[in-house]
């Protein structure tokens, strides 16, 4: 489980770096033809593992303790400009949040999970091994929207 912990930590990193080359405004802006920005897309990322890994393994209970999941979980779409301070602590809650799951995990906190079906894929989640495999494609997905959205943005 190492690789795929460094593999998400990796493509974080470059999710980040995207975000590093545009401006907030860049970031804010929803491109034609799409329901969010790219600032959404990563948020979205950020919010989705934690409440995957922790919430819907049943490990803890409600999703209050994920900061900004109101403004970033499925179903969401962009109601206000983010800032750059909110810019710059989900660049920090993407790393920092896959770090405490990995303590977690080789701590044996995930050991016990209940098993559930995501919406998105169809597919039951039986482990967090599973939980965090999934996650790798849920943050590429994602980035490729990011990626896609940059492109227009840049286009103009």
């Amino acid at each position: 489980m190492e690789k795929v912990f460094q593999f998400i930590i990796d493509g974080r990193k470059a999710f980040i770096r995207l975000i590093d080359e545009l401006s907030l405004e860049q970031l804010n802006e929803i491109p034609t033809g799409f329901n969010n920005n790219i600032i959404w897309n990563f948020g979205h990322i950020v919010v989705s593992t934690q409440t995957l890994s922790y919430t819907r393994t049943g490990i803890r209970e409600g999703v209050s303790w994920v900061k900004y999941v109101d403004a970033y979980a499925k179903g969401t779409k962009p109601t206000y400009f983010v800032s750059q301070e909110e810019v710059n602590e989900l660049k920090e809650i993407a790393l920092s949040s896959i770090r405490e799951i990995q303590a977690d995990y080789n701590a044996g906190v995930f050991k016990t999970t209940t098993p559930y079906e995501t919406a998105t894929y169809g597919a039951t989640l039986n482990s967090i091994e599973d939980v965090l495999i999934t996650s790798v494609g849920h943050d590429n997905l994602h980035y490729g929207y990011a990626t896609a959205q940059k492109r227009i943005i840049n286009n103009k």
